[in-house]
């Protein structure tokens, strides 16, 4: 579970068990830029969960993975979302642990919660 409050004028501060993650706005929405915004936390979150899923996955292989570099963006949004995701593997690996590695990326469990039919219930409390 996140909860989240506001920290200061536009900028959201979540605490997240131990840790704490804040957000912004860039200058041109009125903030100051203090941290990343809340698209960027998602993009974040795709990276992320990319990044270490495939490591998870080689780690259980012995695949000599040295790196997954992951570059994640919203193109556009709205009832056709379209989010982009360029994922280049670095290290000693052969062209089928490179595919295999690729299909495991598309696993990823913020990738198959961004792909799926997501409802949202909210109330105030």
């Amino acid at each position: 579970m996140v909860e989240g409050k506001r920290k200061e004028n536009l900028v959201a501060e979540m605490s997240v068990r131990e840790h704490k993650v804040h957000a912004g706005l860039a200058e041109k929405l009125g903030g100051k830029d203090e941290a990343p915004d809340p698209h960027e936390l998602l993009e974040s979150a795709l990276a992320a969960c990319t990044i270490l899923t495939v490591q998870l996955y080689a780690n259980r292989k012995g695949y000599k993975l040295e790196s997954t570099d992951v570059k994640v963006k919203i193109e556009s949004e709205g009832p056709e979302t379209q989010i982009s995701r360029e994922i280049t593997f670095r290290g000693e690996l052969t062209d089928e642990e490179k595919a295999r590695l690729y299909d495991i990326a598309g696993r990823c469990p913020i990738h198959r919660l961004l792909e799926s039919k997501v409802t949202i219930t909210s109330k105030m409390v």
